[in-house]
């Protein structure tokens, strides 16, 4: 005999209820990640923002270690300070870079035809041309003009991230609590703890990468003097600036100054192309070390999957600032994920 007892009112109503809930859950998580989506860049607004207070706050423990200043005072330095050295370096240098970044934009393209032209004396080159389409290559080359003509006049676009930093620099308690407060009362210790590590792990991050910017800038400014190499200013500045983004930046940055090199000749372009892989040789066996030792080892196949999947998602902020929030994620997963488990097994 079949039993009927599941096909009662009662079994079918909460068949129905249970469907509701299920795709009522299903909805909710799609508009959640719907919200996400539209509002990345703003979440990566504001870790730019945080990134820069966290900037000042570093500086200001700098200043207090070694002055007898209170913390408002050496806040009021570090953020001072810091917009009066950046206007000073743009006074006495901004102009002339900004003449060399538009010279390097505009003779760009005659640049790479050079190239193409030289290269197609070889048989070999000439067949690796043919089978790049003309449309291809001349979207690289646009790629380029903008990005030459638009990474120091975008820095009139970024003034939010500005006023965000300067906001989570003169209350950083008011932010830290309310995330805290977020957190039911027995775990709040435990965020404070987390909080704590994230600001020591991205200082110790911003810090190295700042001596590594200024010191790869330095080198290239000099050994580019050196070779002879026109422009050699507006090129320092982009090789600073862009090894800020590990793996891909020094790359983007050699480019323009192989191609400067092939002006003169094949063997100027190939001592350019050696002098940029020493100075980041240097770099990645000196300073590297010392900013990892200051947070946490990032896996380099990790990080490059991370560079991927954040310019996917956001372009150039999200390549940028992959690095970044990368190491977020891996301070998360330890403190709240791998520690817990580990207490969990030791109290068992």
């Amino acid at each position: 005999m079949i039993s009927t007892e599941n096909n009662s009112p009662e079994s079918n109503n909460l068949y129905i209820k249970r469907v509701f809930i299920a795709a009522g859950i299903v909805a909710l998580l799609a508009i959640v990640i719907l919200i996400v989506k539209v509002a990345f860049n703003v979440l990566l607004m504001v870790l730019a923002g945080t990134l820069i207070a966290v900037y000042f706050n570093g500086l200001a423990d700098v200043i207090e270690r070694y002055t007898p200043l209170g913390r408002r005072a050496c806040m009021l330095i570090s953020v001072i300070g810091t917009f009066i050295i950046v206007g000073l370096l743009f006074w006495f240098m901004g102009t002339k870079i900004q003449q060399q970044v538009s010279s390097l934009s505009q003779d760009f393209p005659a640049l790479v035809q050079k190239l193409q032209n030289q290269i197609r004396q070889y048989p070999l080159g000439a067949k690796m041309l043919d089978k790049i389409s003309g449309d291809d290559s001349q979207k690289v080359v646009t790629t380029a003009q903008n990005f030459f003509r638009t990474s120091f006049g975008v820095l009139g676009d970024i003034y939010i991230i500005i006023f965000l930093g300067i906001f989570f620099t003169v209350s950083p308690s008011l932010y830290k609590n309310g995330i805290v407060n977020l957190v039911p009362k027995r775990g709040q210790p435990k965020a404070k703890q987390v909080i704590d590590r994230l600001s020591f792990v991205l200082k110790g991050w911003l810090k190295g990468m700042m001596i590594a910017m200024v010191l790869i800038a330095v080198l290239t400014f000099i050994g580019l003097s050196i070779i002879g190499i026109p422009m050699a200013l507006a090129l320092a500045v982009i090789a600073g600036i862009l090894n800020f983004i590990p793996n891909f930046g020094p790359l983007m940055a050699m480019v323009p100054a192989v191609l400067l090199g092939f002006v003169d000749s094949t063997q100027t372009a190939i001592i350019v192309a050696a002098l940029y892989i020493l100075i980041q040789t240097l770099e990645s066996n000196i300073i590297t070390p010392t900013i990892q030792r200051r947070m946490i080892n990032l896996p380099p196949a990790l990080l490059i999957i991370a560079q991927l999947l954040m310019g996917t998602l956001s372009g150039a902020l999200g390549i940028i600032l992959a690095t970044p929030l990368l190491a977020i994620t891996m301070v998360l997963v330890e403190e709240l994920y791998i520690k817990y488990n580990n207490n969990e097994e030791n109290n068992n």
